[in-house]
């Protein structure tokens, strides 16, 4: 069995996820689209570069990360042709099944992407760190990495990540402890910038940096947030529990399958959420590498046989 990844290019996880894959499966990667058994869609989006030659004689598995509830097009340009060639799905939560069992009939299969512990762990030196970045010991600090603006225009809100939920926490957390910093990094970051500077809310934008950059960010953090209304993952859920850094979130994509019950964003109580570091490492471990490519190995074995 031999498993083809169209080639993706876009500077996003799915980049990383593809490489990571292709490292540690040589017995099962092809880098020949003839010589494959399986074409992975690992960027739902892409598709249509693919030949319709190509994609109806190989098996196709498509992962569908996410899915607007109002619109299945909205993410994926005519399903109906992509759904004739497909498969099975991979999903990255339950929370997409719902969604997706009212636009096909063909084998959905949930797992969470691994992650790689040789890039998100934990680091001791903290107080090393804020140093190296010029923060204080007192600074309490933050984070978010995930883009939060439209690519259209580069200013409009993108409304399923939350930056305006994230705006008005960050602002009642800032008016009860003026040490608050936020700490940004990633691309498309200029609508949660522009609120800051309206509200004179201090922050630090890390815009082009590398993975352990990142990780060092994470291990400075007092608490990262997120607050989108829908996700497919997001990873910096999972990031967060294998670094330990204290993260609440929204009940989106796989939160409530990694964090507390207490972890998880409600706006009406905000003072009862708390964060449980250890709970979140626990619930990751199987995903760390290589145990989190297992379940993936399983399913394209699945998929070759029937």
């Amino acid at each position: 069995m031999k498993i083809y990844i169209p080639k993706i290019k876009e500077s996003w996880v799915v980049d990383r996820f593809r490489k990571e894959w292709i490292t540690n499966n040589q017995d099962l990667h092809t880098p020949f689209k003839y010589n494959s058994d399986i074409l992975w869609i690992l960027s739902p989006w892409t598709w249509n570069k693919i030949s319709q030659k190509n994609l109806k004689n190989k098996k196709v598995v498509c992962t569908i990360h996410h899915l607007e509830s109002e619109n299945i097009e909205n993410d994926i340009k005519n399903f109906e042709l992509l759904d004739s060639f497909v498969d099975a799905y991979h999903i990255i939560t339950p929370k997409t099944l719902e969604f997706l069992n009212k636009s096909t009939n063909k084998k959905i299969i949930n797992i969470p992407f691994w992650v790689n512990n040789e890039i998100w762990k934990v680091l001791e030196n903290k107080n090393d760190l804020r140093k190296k970045f010029k923060f204080k010991e007192s600074d309490y600090l933050v984070g978010s990495f995930q883009r939060d603006t439209e690519g259209k225009d580069l200013k409009s809100p993108k409304l399923i990540k939350g930056p305006d939920i994230f705006i008005n926490l960050v602002s009642k957390m800032y008016s009860e402890n003026k040490n608050l910093k936020v700490v940004l990094a990633g691309r498309r970051r200029q609508f949660v910038i522009g609120e800051l500077k309206k509200r004179k809310i201090p922050y630090t934008y890390f815009e082009m940096v590398d993975h352990k950059v990142i990780n060092e960010l994470y291990n400075i953090l007092d608490i990262y947030l997120v607050t989108s209304r829908i996700e497919g993952g997001p990873q910096a859920i999972v990031e967060c529990a294998v670094t330990k850094t204290p993260i609440m979130s929204t009940d989106v994509g796989i939160a409530s399958e990694i964090l507390s019950k207490e972890s998880i964003i409600r706006l009406n109580n905000l003072e009862s959420i708390k964060t449980n570091e250890e709970f979140a490492f626990e619930k990751v471990k199987d995903l760390i590498l290589p145990h989190g490519m297992y379940k993936f190995r399983d399913m394209f074995k699945f998929v070759y046989e029937n």
